[in-house]
């Protein structure tokens, strides 16, 4: 959620990785995806765009 918080603008999961980690393997997006989702599904994250995730306004 840190890292939702210091961006300014709606991050892709693999944005949301590499400011996790910098090295980045394609398996960590692929497993960052679905719970980016079900962060969404219960209100904490909002899919602005199909993949865009952001945290919902006030």
């Amino acid at each position: 959620m840190a890292v939702f918080t210091a961006a300014d603008h709606p991050l892709r999961a693999r944005q949301v990785c590499e400011a996790m980690n910098p090295t980045v393997a394609p398996n960590n997006i692929n497993n960052a995806r679905p719970k980016l989702k079900r962060l969404a599904d219960r209100g904490i994250l909002t899919e602005t765009e199909q993949g865009v995730f952001t945290q919902p306004g006030p």
